[in-house]
């Protein structure tokens, strides 16, 4: 018999991924069948996906749910995220079910046209795993606590309902107020999902472990909801599911290894409408690399190489990139350049047939107009209705700021456009023989493609750093490393010596001897 154990929040960022990523790992290491699970998600950090129940191949699935899938040892599929919300700016989001684009929409016209049909294909998808798997770990969104959703929060409320999940609050004690997040939000579930929540984890916590022991008694005491573990204050290196965890607009943020005197240093355009900035988090892996995010208006001189993310928004943030003063101080630039998706193109002539999303407003209709780039690569993006997404695997010749790396890479692909060379300039990404600029360009020291995930290939990773720098101030590593794979197995660590799973399990009605 299956189970459905839901970790639910008492808010955003609190640690409900840690929490739901360590323990598919914990439970497909003791021989689980497990599988995750995020009725809806709200992220522009998304992954490929193959689409067993849809029309096309490949869908679209949040980073979280693709990182717990490989966790919990199985293949990701859109099962594991049915509905997710790509935020486009000015309120609207694309709304993505079943891994495809189905619109773009402002809040209340999903709930109003959409949200059933939305619930619809999130419990089929439950059903699909129930049916397959002894556990479905399912990750909730936000606080299970917004009395003003009740009625439509898929996530948590509607999730916990038609799973017939046992629920684990989760609260973080960094942010203050651990107890009152904790009991309010017991008071303020529907009654319905107050019955199910079978016990409390509390994340992010530092020093003395006794000083907390009577505060955790107490509200054992007064809930009757037993706190299954305190994790200590620590971070697996999973991938960020938003934009939560980047500088704002304007900020800038470095992060890397410590302990070299003389980093690389890698800028990071922090675009207004950034999406799949894990793109970059290799790079910030690296012994011996700075990577730091800085805003467009930013002065580049100080980096030795620029990396241009992708965005959800290429149109608003071209413009807005241009007011600040960005395309001049890419021209001045003298060092390597890389643009990933809708940084790629950013970099080109221009854009042409482009929706404002979220506005429906169309801009550069004719083949002779469109919004200007940054011109650094003669390349011209056409959008249209369709979206590709796909994985894709293909063979570099390195050359520009990837000069020298040669081999495999594989990746995924999302985006709407397709780009075509308009000037003399070089492919390095073939498939099958075959390059185009439709996957990827170079003119000098700048590249462009749309190949998601290029650096966690090391062969690519290394072809940047080498280019960027001196190999004395890089530190090699031995080996290629699945990305991600060691942040599983932390996140598994942390979880297995803080939480009592054994009790998770039993309170959850977990009948399978693991």
């Amino acid at each position: 018999m299956s189970s459905t154990i839901l970790v639910a929040g008492t808010a955003s960022h609190v640690g409900k991924s840690t929490v739901a990523a360590g323990l598919c790992r914990l439970l497909a290491d003791r021989g689980a069948s497990v599988a995750p699970f995020k009725a809806q998600n709200m992220s522009n950090n998304a992954r490929a996906v193959p689409a067993p129940h849809a029309n096309e191949p490949w869908g679209e699935i949040g980073v979280s749910q693709y990182v717990q899938a490989r966790a919990a040892g199985v293949q990701p599929t859109t099962d594991h995220n049915p509905v997710l919300l790509k935020p486009s700016g000015d309120g609207a989001s694309q709304l993505v079910v079943d891994g495809r684009a189905v619109g773009t929409y402002e809040a209340g016209s999903y709930y109003d046209e959409h949200w059933e049909t939305a619930r619809t294909a999130a419990e089929r998808a439950h059903e699909r795993l129930a049916a397959e798997h002894d556990v479905v770990v399912a990750e909730g969104a936000g606080s299970i606590a917004e009395i003003n959703l009740h009625d439509r929060d898929l996530a948590n409320v509607e999730t916990a309902r038609f799973a017939d999940a046992s629920v684990v609050l989760v609260a973080d004690i960094e942010r203050g107020g651990v107890f009152a997040s904790l009991v309010g939000t017991l008071e303020l579930v529907p009654d319905d999902v107050r019955e199910r929540v079978v016990g409390a984890v509390v994340t992010k916590f530092r020093g003395d472990a006794t000083i907390l022991e009577p505060g955790l008694r107490e509200f054992e005491d007064r809930t009757g909801v037993p706190v299954l573990g305190v994790v200590p204050h620590d971070d697996p290196g999973l991938p960020e599911e938003d934009s939560v965890a980047l500088p704002a607009v304007g900020e800038r943020r470095v992060v890397g290894r410590d302990g070299h005197d003389d980093p690389v240093r890698i800028g990071v355009v922090r675009l207004p409408r950034a999406s799949n900035v894990t793109d970059v988090e290799p790079l910030a892996g690296e012994p011996g690399v700075r990577v730091v995010y800085v805003p467009p208006s930013a002065a580049l001189g100080e980096f030795d190489a620029v990396v241009l993310p992708g965005t959800k928004n290429t149109v608003d943030d071209l413009r807005a990139c241009r007011e600040a003063g960005l395309g001049d101080a890419l021209a001045a630039f003298d060092g390597p350049v890389v643009g990933l998706c809708g940084g790629y193109q950013l970099l080109g002539e221009r854009i042409e047939n482009a929706s404002v999303e979220g506005r429906g407003e169309s801009v550069g209709t004719g083949a002779d107009d469109g919004v200007p780039g940054f011109g650094l690569l003669p390349v011209v993006t056409r959008f249209d209705h369709e979206k590709a997404v796909r994985q894709a695997t293909y063979e570099l010749d390195g050359v520009g700021p990837l000069g020298g790396a040669t081999g495999t890479v594989s990746g995924y692909e999302i985006h709407m456009g397709e780009t075509r060379a308009v000037g003399p300039l070089e492919t390095p990404f073939a498939a099958d023989g075959e390059a185009s600029a439709a996957v990827g360009a170079v003119a000098g020291t700048v590249c462009g493609t749309y190949l998601h995930g290029l650096f966690g290939n090391s062969v690519a990773r290394r072809g940047l750093l080498a280019a960027a720098a001196d190999g004395d101030r890089v530190a090699a590593t031995a080996a290629d490393r699945e990305s991600h794979a060691s942040s599983y197995d932390r996140a598994a660590a942390l979880l297995g010596e803080a939480v009592d799973v054994d009790a998770l399990l039993a309170a959850a009605g977990q009948r399978v001897n693991f």
